[in-house]
């Protein structure tokens, strides 16, 4: 861990305690702070809460906004919004107020590599970690971040000779003042979580923060076939280093005749890829460009993406039953995520779908209803409007389910041999499930009470 001395002897709040909350705080005790964890939940028999205690971390409840008034710097949960009381009067004190990963920046002395997106961030983080942990000299190369694992956690235990890959969100990036990737990824934008962020201005604002402290000595890799992140590259003051599944530049990692390059040098196939649809070609092509970054053999990397089988909740193969292929993609919290999931699929798709109501409308979504699916299952808060949708789109065969489990088995009686039965919500989880994870594990549990199989 590297050694700073900016905390010693700081007041330290973090607010909100989670994986983040815990991980904070054992580094700042370690970096010299006086800390101090505020969360809602009573934590007197945490375990979590309860190891801390005794390095020193004081625990209390108290939210008010004059809370801050005994102390020097916040460190706030990604999760809480910015118009929190408690972070709108430490703003209004001039307080520092920094997100976890700003401090795993600070005290990690290896190479670090950030990823942001609105969608694909945690499969290109995944084969990003892949590709960098082969063919090494010295050291491991560790996912973290939004991708369950606490950052500053990681930073901690890693050396120089170590490469940490974080999947950094939007959330995440708004508390950075100092991250510094060596390399960044901007996957893509569109138009989510405008409810935390009040307009997409401000989301793509905190999503360009990754490369924020970028120099010419470091790389931005971007998605060119979007022409609005081309043009949001030129703000970098990074070697801007692009990718392109439609082939709009050859300067990095694209596609040409279904085959997928890095400059002028052959990887691989598209159709060899280990995971189906477009977005994964995209997801794949970002991490090509970091692993030639790297140096990486052509050999290995396509070893490796012909072998990747994707991430849990994301576009996930369960298995196979009665000639059906059942696919948990409940991280698909919105519209643009289940396009593509549906655009990877050329057999005729079930789909499951419906979630919390975010006020939006699925008009955008009918062109690719109609055009996959054979029938929807609708559930949780937006039923009524997905199913509308469907309809509008000619799916003639729309169901309603209680929940997800309930779905399963009447996909399956809505299915014929040959089908996908595809989990893909386009919509969060929290009208019915604390998390999209829950949702997926509830899923795959009643496909395999359904198949009497255990999942791949």
């Amino acid at each position: 861990m590297e050694k700073i001395t900016q905390y010693q002897n700081k007041r330290v709040l973090i607010l909100g305690f989670a994986k983040s909350g815990a991980s904070a705080a054992e580094v700042l005790i370690h970096l010299g702070a006086k800390v101090t964890v505020t969360d809602t939940k009573d934590l007197t028999d945490d375990v979590a809460a309860l190891k801390l205690k005794k390095i020193g971390v004081e625990f209390t409840q108290n939210q008010s906004a004059e809370v801050v008034n005994e102390f020097d710097i916040l460190v706030k949960n990604p999760g809480i919004p910015y118009t929190n009381p408690v972070v709108v009067a430490a703003q209004a004190k001039n307080m520092l107020v920094i997100s976890e990963i700003e401090l795993a920046g600070q005290v990690f002395s290896g190479e670090l590599i950030a990823i942001t997106g609105s969608n694909g961030k945690t499969t290109t983080t995944t084969m990003v970690t892949k590709l960098l942990a082969s063919e090494r000299e010295a050291g491991v190369a560790l996912y973290a971040g939004n991708i369950g694992i606490a950052a500053s956690t990681r930073a901690m235990t890693l050396s120089k000779d170590d490469t940490l890959v974080i999947e950094s969100s939007s959330f995440q990036l708004m508390g950075t003042n100092e991250f510094h990737p060596h390399i960044a990824v901007l996957t893509n934008i569109f138009a989510s979580h405008l409810d935390y962020h009040g307009t997409r201005k401000n989301y793509i604002a905190a999503k360009m923060k990754i490369t924020a402290n970028q120099n010419q000595d470091d790389f931005f890799v971007v998605n060119y076939d979007y022409e609005e992140l081309a043009l949001l590259a030129q703000s970098s003051r990074a070697q801007i280093i692009p990718f392109s599944r439609l082939g709009k530049s050859k300067l990095g990692a694209y596609v040409e005749n279904d085959k997928m390059y890095w400059q002028d040098e052959y990887i691989m196939d598209v159709n060899e890829m280990g995971v189906p649809g477009d977005h994964n070609v995209e997801n794949a092509l970002a991490a090509i460009a970091v692993a030639k970054l790297h140096g990486r053999s052509t050999k290995m990397i396509a070893e490796i993406l012909k072998t990747f089988s994707g991430v849990r909740h994301r576009t996930q193969f369960v298995l196979e039953a009665d000639g059906r292929k059942f696919y948990n993609d409940s991280k698909a919290t919105d519209i643009e995520a289940t396009q593509m999931a549906l655009a990877g699929f050329s057999n005729p798709v079930v789909l499951i779908a419906g979630g919390l109501d975010r006020g939006d409308t699925y008009e955008r979504l009918e062109a690719d209803l109609g055009k996959h699916v054979r029938a929807v299952v609708a559930s949780g808060q937006t039923k009524d409007i997905f199913a509308q949708s469907a309809k509008a789109a000619g799916v003639e065969k729309v169901v309603f389910a209680k929940d997800v489990v309930e779905a399963v088995p009447m996909a399956w009686e809505l299915s014929e041999p040959g089908d996908i039965i595809l989990l893909s919500p386009a919509a969060a989880s929290w009208d019915q499930y604390p998390s999209f994870e829950t949702r997926g594990e509830l899923f795959i549990e009643a496909v395999e009470k359904l198949t009497n199989k255990e999942e791949i």
